[in-house]
């Protein structure tokens, strides 16, 4: 029997119709880029900044480079592609608003603070209420809402006793009250360009380049200076009262964590990012406990931004090397395959500190000298450093963290001086 394919998925959406070039100002219609008014980046009046219009239905056209959703554009172009989606359809954000009031902070205004996120992203649906009814496509690239969070080594933390249920933060069954928020990346490419010390220009050229063209606006359109780049975003967990978010006496525990999906969502034990993380979550409960709030940035920056495929190749170059995996090699397979240790950039990591209005960490759940250092550059300061327990350490996760700490990590103990030797002039993140 001969199988036959199934008959082509029919698709309604193709019509003759003209291309509208992006990397050219739109015609008088105003579709594509074209009228749409000119983001003012750091105005202290969102009507005076203006909104971020990042989409291709807006009746004054689009202000930005890229669109929302980053990545996930391509899966929507697809499903226009089908005839599974209206290229037309716009967003009812109808009780899509917040469901708890974030800032505004003062460092929403500081252009030099918050360069890689839309300080009023959230609050599109009402700042620009009219703008919206007259035609105007603008989408909200920040969401909070609520949530329960419940992890077994917080059940376990429960029933060890280093926790207890309060019945507000935290429950006797172990589920943790949280305010959720979903951050999307836009970037003010002048102040990335000024935060890492470099060309706007010739910033514009390498992200233009190194996408393979994808934006041809980049390098044609000098009067637009946001980007809205196909990354993964953020989403923050909040425990505690929000509310009390930008007051000087409020006391915080900050866990900045970078995804890292083998050990996060699937238990791999050859790195301590998931233990870290719960214990990152333990101690942002009894912050908020106390009074306080827990904060927990959770980045997508997969693998040290160097994708999973690069991560694992890694790994089994680490465990196939001669004499087997070490520390003092640990470093040097990495570069071998990627180039580098590290592609994370921390520099713009505080932006979401910033935002949530926070000047002080008083307990920062990290020992890396990499993000360390730019919170501080950043002005916040940092009262306390945690280490990771060593019994939360998995033992197949101890080369990693020997090399660590001999590369700078934080410790409370002096690494060995051979170790110390071998990563000079190393660094690395986690």
């Amino acid at each position: 029997m001969i199988d036959t394919p199934p008959p082509a998925r029919p698709n309604r959406r193709i019509v003759p119709r003209a291309i509208v070039l992006a990397s050219h100002p739109a015609a008088a219609s105003g579709v594509g880029v074209g009228s749409a008014p000119t983001i003012a980046w750091g105005e202290t009046d969102p009507h005076v900044r203006g909104p971020v219009i990042a989409t291709m239905n807006s009746s004054v056209g689009r202000n930005t480079i890229g669109t929302h959703a980053g990545a996930y554009s391509l899966y929507r172009a697809l499903a226009i592609a089908a005839g599974q989606l209206d290229p037309h359809h716009k967003a009812d954000l109808t009780e899509t608003s917040p469901v708890i009031q974030i800032g505004p902070h003062p460092q929403w205004y500081d252009p030099e603070l918050i360069v890689s996120l839309d300080p009023w992203g959230h609050l599109t649906s009402s700042i620009y209420a009219e703008e919206i009814a007259a035609g105007w496509d603008i989408r909200p690239s920040i969401a909070v809402t609520r949530a329960h969070i419940n992890i077994p080594e917080i059940v376990a933390a429960l029933a060890a006793g280093r926790l207890h249920a309060d019945g507000e933060v935290l429950t006797a069954a172990g589920d943790a009250r949280v305010t959720k928020i979903a951050i999307e990346p836009v970037w003010w490419l002048t102040g990335i360009a000024r935060r890492f010390g470099i060309n706007p220009t010739e910033l514009k050229r390498a992200l233009f380049e190194q996408t393979g063209g994808m934006f041809p606006e980049l390098v044609t359109r000098p009067d637009l200076d946001v980007f809205l780049p196909p990354i993964g975003g953020m989403t923050v967990y909040l425990f505690g009262d929000v509310a009390k978010l930008g007051h000087p006496e409020t006391k915080i525990t900050c866990r900045i964590h970078d995804e890292c999906n083998g050990s996060d969502v699937f238990g791999s034990d050859i790195c301590t990012c998931r233990p870290y993380l719960a214990h990152g979550i333990e101690m942002c409960i009894e912050q908020a406990q106390q009074g306080g709030v827990g904060v927990v940035v959770y980045n997508r920056k997969e693998g040290r931004a160097l994708g999973e495929v690069t991560k694992f190749l890694v790994y089994n170059a680490r465990k196939r090397q001669e004499g087997g995996d070490r520390a003092e090699r640990y470093f040097e397979r990495t570069e071998c395959v990627a180039g580098v240790t590290d592609m994370r950039f921390q520099e713009l990591m505080p932006d979401v500190l910033h935002w949530l209005g926070i000047t002080r960490i008083d307990q920062l759940v990290s020992m890396s000298n990499l993000k360390y250092a730019p919170i501080v550059a950043g002005g916040i300061e940092v009262v306390k450093r945690v280490p990771i327990p060593d019994e939360l350490i998995p033992p197949d996760a101890s080369v990693e963290m020997d090399a660590k700490k001999a590369a700078g990590y934080f410790t409370e103990s002096v690494p060995d001086a051979a170790e110390l030797a071998k990563a000079k002039g190393r660094g690395l993140d986690a």
